[in-house]
């Protein structure tokens, strides 16, 4: 599967025009908007004007305050409806801050509840979300490659433990399924990056 980053700044005006349409569309301000979601009026700014590109959690924390899931949003900047999506046009976004890769592979679309992502997340690095977009949102998390450590707030109680985070570790085979209504967080420790396919089915 090819790695290479296509048309980056293509794909950043794209999330960027999408983020504030969807700001507008709910008639927030920038201050607005920032009390939404947690990310300062100056860093909102930048990311609308294309100045700089957003983080993943930086994404999670915009996408919850849109009760939009990432692969929607992503899905809708990417604006490609055919059933068939090329691997030249499976558009392919790096998190500036981790180096986190995440290829849409079968974006989200009108009509199917489901996506499919590859991610490629560089050893030693770890992305978290600080919540789901929307409650109960399903995933199923197939490891190609290396180890991933899952990390899923608050989940202890809800499989019968004391109350606590719950961290999965898999390694490549592995298959983990759950459904999202916390912060939660992926870690690769190395010494490989850890490479994964992820299907996200909306409620």
């Amino acid at each position: 599967m090819r790695s290479e980053q296509a048309e980056p700044n293509t794909l950043d005006m794209r999330l960027a025009a999408r983020l504030t349409g969807l700001r507008q569309q709910r008639g927030w301000s920038l201050d607005e908007m920032a009390e939404q979601s947690g990310v300062s009026r100056a860093s909102l700014s930048r990311i609308e004007r294309g100045e700089t590109s957003p983080t993943a959690a930086v994404l999670g924390r915009l996408c919850k305050a849109f009760q939009l899931p990432m692969a929607v949003l992503f899905a809708q900047a990417e604006d490609r409806g055919a059933d068939l999506v090329a691997n030249d046009d499976q558009t392919l976004w790096t998190d500036p801050q981790t180096g986190f890769h995440r290829r849409s592979l079968s974006p989200a679309r009108p009509g199917y509840r489901g996506a499919m992502i590859f991610g490629e997340l560089p050893a030693g690095a770890t992305v978290s979300y600080a919540d789901t977009p929307i409650p109960d949102l399903e995933h199923h998390l197939w490891l190609q490659n290396g180890t991933l450590e899952v990390t899923l707030a608050g989940s202890a109680e809800a499989a019968g433990g004391e109350d606590g985070d719950v961290t999965h570790r898999l390694s490549a085979g592995d298959c983990l399924r759950f459904k999202l209504n916390s912060a939660n967080s992926y870690h690769a420790p190395g010494p490989d990056p850890a490479r994964y396919f992820l299907c996200v089915v909306t409620p």
